[in-house]
């Protein structure tokens, strides 16, 4: 493509759409020109409200304008593949959101509850979700155009400063340990496998993983020609809120998780006989955590995504600060805190999103692509099904 500017549409007018929103109004050569939610209301108020040209409510009307040469996916986890093979066959190039595929029910007839999908057999869900990120992977392919998978800690500074030293230090990446915790989601959607497809392993250790997965790639790219994969894991997963009692009015932590995990640890052993260790929880505390340690022959590297010290604040009662947001998932403004200069410049949102566009318009390969984010969804089901029969699942 030679034009210098790239033309976005945005599907999805939701929590994550408004994050990307203000994110894609500081990335240079690029704009949001339209924005796509089944309801036409709610599409033409969020609209207004980003300061985004024009609003539709069909899919097929978004896609048919020439203008928009990328979609920016934030949809539900079981609208991924739908939109992007959709979006693949008009010809935009696509940024999904993770996870890329979950497993919702794909393979049961009519209208299934909650209760009927978490019920499957995890080797059945893995097989399917495998499948649909395979289809995603495959219409991109097919629709010549790039597929980004939508994995911000990849483009984290933190992480890749972390990586140009791993590289520099001609050692070898022997133990990875990563991690993302908060108090929980209140969204009865994140609750219920029928919508979320799985719960803290697959929302918050998807993160880690799709940052393990990346490292362990480029080292082996780095170093032999030939990817280092994973090829098996082990995990476990636990709803820990069951222990708390329900007239225990002093919980802070999210309650009520019908049929996921809250709480999932998965152990991934790769080709080069390296591990990395994840894990995703919803019983921290305090605000976001968002960490990765990289253990080598001959460094140590300690990455902090959320919280770090660029800031630190001290509040001597909750109405101090009040009105300004500090971070994510902070049950508390007393005391100590991190506000976040940039939550989205240390998070990785920016970087991602300026990859994207310089995939599009320069034609340089996406650092996280689709072939990750097929990566990661076998890892996180293959941890799902370890956890379920409690025994190492090769890959």
């Amino acid at each position: 493509m030679k034009d210098s500017s790239l033309s976005v549409g945005l599907i999805g007018a939701g929590f994550l759409a408004t994050a990307r929103a203000t994110a894609w109004r500081k990335i240079a050569g690029a704009e949001v020109a339209a924005v796509c939610s089944r309801a036409p209301e709610r599409a033409a108020a969020f609209a207004k409200a980003q300061g985004i040209p024009s609003a539709a409510s069909d899919l097929d009307e978004l896609l048919s304008r020439e203008d928009i040469q990328a979609v920016d996916v934030c949809v539900p986890n079981r609208a991924h593949r739908e939109v992007v093979e959709r979006a693949a066959q008009a010809g935009k190039h696509i940024l999904c959101t993770k996870p890329m595929a979950a497993y919702v029910g794909q393979d049961l007839d009519g209208d299934p509850d909650t209760a009927a999908v978490s019920s499957v057999d995890r080797a059945v869900m893995l097989e399917v979700a495998v499948a649909e990120a395979e289809a995603m992977v495959q219409a991109a392919a097919a629709g010549g155009v790039v597929l980004s998978y939508a994995e911000n800690w990849i483009h984290a500074p933190s992480i890749q400063r972390a990586a140009g030293l791993v590289a520099s230090s001609g050692g070898s990446l022997l133990e990875m340990r990563g991690w993302e915790g908060h108090s929980g989601s209140h969204s009865e959607y994140s609750m219920q496998w029928l919508h979320a497809g799985g719960g803290a392993l697959l929302r918050l250790g998807a993160h880690p993983i799709g940052a393990m997965l990346y490292l362990k790639r480029e080292e082996g790219l780095r170093r032999g020609g030939q990817a280092i994969t994973p090829v098996a894991v082990s995990a476990e997963v636990a709803d820990l809120t069951q222990s708390v009692t329900s007239d225990d009015e002093s919980c802070r932590v999210a309650r009520g998780w019908v049929d996921v995990e809250n709480w999932g640890c998965c152990v991934i052993s790769f080709s080069d006989g390296s591990r990395g260790v994840a894990y995703g929880s919803d019983n921290k505390l305090g605000g976001m955590q968002s960490k990765l340690e990289l253990s080598g022959s001959n460094f140590h590297l300690e990455c902090n995504l959320s919280p770090n010290d660029m800031l630190r604040a001290y509040a001597s009662d909750e109405g101090v600060f009040e009105g300004e947001y500090l971070m994510e998932k902070l049950d508390s403004a007393a005391g100590w805190s991190t506000p976040m200069t940039d939550e989205s410049w240390s998070s990785g949102q920016f970087a991602m999103l300026e990859d994207f566009r310089d995939a599009i318009l320069r034609g340089s390969a996406p650092r996280s692509d689709g072939a990750l984010g097929l990566d990661v969804t076998r890892v996180v089901y293959s941890a799902y099904l370890s956890a379920a029969e409690g025994r190492r699942v090769e890959l």
